[in-house]
């Protein structure tokens, strides 16, 4: 990781105060920029699945050029969550009514319930930097929990938290566990609807329908959230049986399947190395600062244009958590007009991507991330004492 130079007003001991900031004017959306954001993204996407069936029937060196289609899929469909979490954050477009559809759209383009997976993302941003209570994508475990593994889990742990997780990890993430999230969560309502009527009997029947309305599963947390899986879950099912009726199931779930599994790994590589990296505010409940999780807790992307195009500026990613009500496309130049009071942050490119995957355990007494081999060091001196 490579931090730019503090400058002596970042280095004395008042830091820079919210209101220092200057984020008010890049907080209204403009509903003419997002929606041409939309299409730029979802007709490319359109075209380049239909030109998957002639490709694929063309044969010989023509197939090849199935490839690049894929990867231009892989990238539009990190794009269209990009677009989808802004959504979320209500700052794509300028009111929620249209936000909440087109966030749902965009989250069926990504197999994921966008309502459920907002509020969980909005809880993330509410407890960023605060490891106790949020413990980044991976779920990562603290220095004594992991110490007092077995050498076995150890092993296991340190494996499933391995970059090349991302892959079986994202095509879960995506494809499967929001169809297991809503299996589960009717399995829940029909246990507890029968429940009730074990108890009251065939009475019961006519308070079954408010006994639904008040129900929360451990699954979903509100009326809504269970909505959006519902109808996540239909418009999504009903996307693959067709596409796969149009495209030959064969076709459509080799390429679908790479597409989202990729996409998928891309996103949570990004999320992953914005807040998992060597010296990453990680504070615990005492004493937490929200500013401090904003501008220490966040890593700033050095990327590629292009890439940045894709992942819709999230890589300005310090200003984003200041306030995430700013719409991905005024994030570049808030970032730019904050650039001295920004000039500290953490800053990382590609290259620095490996060592952050290392940052996987959280130790509490210390208050910074570590990685398994200070881990391992640490309960190795601790034997030896």
């Amino acid at each position: 990781m490579s931090l730019l130079p503090l400058p002596p007003a970042f280095l004395s001991p008042v830091s820079p105060r919210r209101r220092d900031f200057q984020l008010e004017a890049f907080r209204q959306g403009d509903d003419r920029i997002a929606s041409w954001q939309l299409i730029n993204t979802l007709v490319p996407t359109a075209l380049l699945w239909a030109s998957v069936p002639a490709l694929d029937a063309a044969g010989g060196g023509l197939r090849l050029l199935l490839l690049p289609v894929l990867l231009l899929l892989v990238l539009f469909s990190a794009r269209s969550f990009a677009l989808m979490h802004d959504c979320g954050h209500e700052s794509l477009f300028k009111t929620r009514w249209i936000n909440r559809p087109v966030g749902f759209l965009l989250g069926c383009l990504n197999a994921i319930p966008q309502h459920p997976w907002s509020r969980g993302h909005a809880f993330h941003h509410k407890h960023n930097g605060n490891w106790e209570r949020y413990r980044g994508p991976s779920a990562v475990l603290t220095l004594s929990d992991y110490l007092a593994l077995s050498p076995r889990q150890r092993w296991f742990y340190g494996l499933s938290r391995h970059p090349l997780m991302l892959f079986p990890g994202g095509c879960y993430y995506l494809l499967i566990r929001p169809r297991i999230v809503l299996v589960l969560g009717v399995s829940e309502w029909l246990a507890s609807m029968a429940s009730h009527l074990g108890q009251k009997g065939l009475i019961g029947l006519t308070e079954l329908p408010a006994l639904s309305r008040n129900f929360r599963s451990s699954h979903w947390y509100t009326s809504s959230e269970c909505i959006d899986i519902f109808a996540n879950n239909l418009v999504v099912l009903t996307s693959w049986w067709l596409m796969g009726s149009w495209l030959g199931h064969g076709l459509f779930w080799s390429c679908y399947l790479l597409v989202m599994t990729l996409s998928a790994a891309l996103f949570l590589c990004i999320f992953f190395v914005q807040h998992n990296f060597a010296d990453s505010y990680a504070s615990s409940n005492e004493g937490w600062d929200y500013q401090r999780g904003a501008l220490e807790g966040s890593s700033n992307l050095v990327m590629p244009a292009i890439l940045n195009w894709f992942w819709a500026d999230i890589s300005f990613h310090s200003i984003h958590h200041l306030c995430e009500r700013i719409p991905n496309y005024r994030l570049r130049a808030c970032h730019e007009a904050n650039a001295a009071l920004l000039i500290g942050c953490p800053k990382l490119s590609l290259k620095d991507f490996p060592s952050s995957f290392r940052y996987v355990l959280w130790d509490s007494e210390a208050k910074k991330l570590l990685t398994l081999a200070e881990a391992n060091m640490s309960a190795e001196n601790t034997k030896f004492k």
